[in-house]
């Protein structure tokens, strides 16, 4: 039996987020994975909305405006280094944001290239209301997976701070109309990134 890989699983924590509720649940999975002793790039997604649009929300120009020199923008490059994947979106009539879409549909070259075979994928979410589309959002989201050949690994029912969170077995989610992002689903997201990462390690061994 080999023994367990010391080097660090890689992992690309890329999303799209519009007020922030999204930006929140990335950043506590990344934290998660670094505590795993994962090396993470968290990257967010171009911004694609006219400036009417996102200026008719207050929230949401706060947060483009704030995240703009803070996080960087997701590249290929960034998922051809990673051995590892947690993809988020806000939801968009059950589905990912555009926004997300059009990057994982420049995506095609390294496809062909089998870059992302045998990679974990995991997902998170936020949706406005408790039944507004986020597990229909990451199942959609997991589409991708299934067509990378990556593996999917969903927090499922394995730790207590998913059913302190909700209980939602397919990704971490937020219902915006709750307010803030509470502690206990930033701990599940934590969690969400701790597993991923110690899963990568596993598969490297």
């Amino acid at each position: 039996m080999s023994a367990m890989s010391t080097t660090a699983p890689k992992i690309a924590v890329v999303y799209y987020s519009a007020t922030g509720n999204v930006h929140q649940l990335a950043k506590a999975l990344a934290e998660g994975a670094e505590k795993a002793g994962a090396e993470v790039r968290l990257r967010r997604v171009p911004e694609l909305a006219p400036d009417a649009a996102i200026d008719s929300n207050p929230a949401w120009r706060a947060h483009v405006d704030a995240i703009a020199d803070e996080v960087p923008v997701a590249t290929l490059d960034d998922l051809s280094w990673a051995d590892a994947y947690a993809f988020g979106s806000p939801t968009r009539y059950g589905n990912i944001a555009s926004q997300l879409k059009q990057f994982i549909d420049s995506t095609g070259g390294l496809w062909q290239q089998g870059t992302f075979h045998d990679k974990p994928f995991t997902g998170f979410a936020s949706a406005h209301n408790a039944h507004g589309g986020n597990e229909s959002t990451l199942l959609a989201l997991y589409n991708t997976a299934h067509h990378w050949g990556s593996l999917i690994v969903s927090p499922g029912f394995t730790d207590g701070s998913v059913y302190a969170a909700g209980g939602n077995p397919y990704g971490t989610v937020h219902v915006g109309s709750s307010g803030e992002v509470a502690d206990s689903t930033l701990e599940a997201a934590r969690y969400q990134g701790e597993r991923l990462a110690k899963l990568a390690q596993k598969l490297a061994a």
